[in-house]
């Protein structure tokens, strides 16, 4: 049995909680949009991370029944996947359907009304991340206004005041805010790139199997 580290069980949630209101409470008045802000990015993760799913775009079993779709129209199997298609449950179905309505006709034909669906749900599959960029951009910038209205009270009052350790305090009170709006810009960034990178994939892989699917639709009659 693996023993927890000493720090870990020295790790009190109550005083967690009280540090961190503590921590947001002497941050000022701007902590407050700054957790709005913070709402805000956590919400547009787990959006991305459901919208993103590959249960919602690219269902592995739904890819194998693509790539043998020649065969099973060749024997003549592909009513249940045409059903599928129409159902329309993920982005790969609903372009599917689109290549599928237009069987018999010439590739550049199937892949251009592909195309034109496929905007839409590129569309779709990009929500969320401008709100991500606005995050990143407007969290630090308020964490740097909070701190700046900060040492702006602290020097205001610095001629009548020359306790230097009250100052250095009040200092490190307006950071707060800095700290703050990095914290919450961090994981965003991290995340934006992790979701630009998946959405690349999952495009590249559409095109992939939109592509095969287009060539077996060539040379099929819409009677198959």
């Amino acid at each position: 049995m693996i023993a927890r580290p000493d720090y870990l069980s020295s790790i009190n949630l109550p005083d967690a909680f009280n540090f961190t209101w503590d921590f947001l409470q002497k941050g000022g008045i701007f902590m407050i949009p700054l957790f709005l802000t913070s709402i805000v990015g956590v919400t547009a993760i787990l959006y991305k991370f459901l919208s993103l799913s590959r249960r919602r775009i690219i269902p592995d079993d739904l890819a194998r029944k693509v790539v043998s779709f020649e065969e099973q129209a060749a024997a003549g199997k592909i009513e249940p996947i045409l059903k599928e298609f129409q159902r329309g449950d993920s982005t790969l179905a609903r372009l599917c359907a689109v290549a599928v309505k237009h069987r018999g006709r010439p590739r550049g034909e199937i892949i251009h009304a592909v195309e034109t669906s496929s905007r839409e749900e590129s569309v779709q599959m990009h929500a969320g991340i401008g709100l991500l960029d606005t995050v990143i951009t407007i969290a630090p910038l308020l964490g740097l206004l909070g701190t700046a209205s900060g040492l702006v009270l602290i020097f205001k009052g610095l001629g009548d005041n020359s306790d230097h350790l009250a100052i250095a305090r009040g200092i490190a009170e307006a950071l707060r805010t800095t700290i703050f709006g990095l914290a919450i810009a961090v994981p965003c960034i991290v995340a934006h790139g992790h979701f630009t990178r998946r959405i690349e994939t999952l495009t590249m892989r559409l095109e992939t199997l939109l592509t095969h699917l287009a060539v077996a639709c060539e040379k099929t009659t819409s009677n198959t």
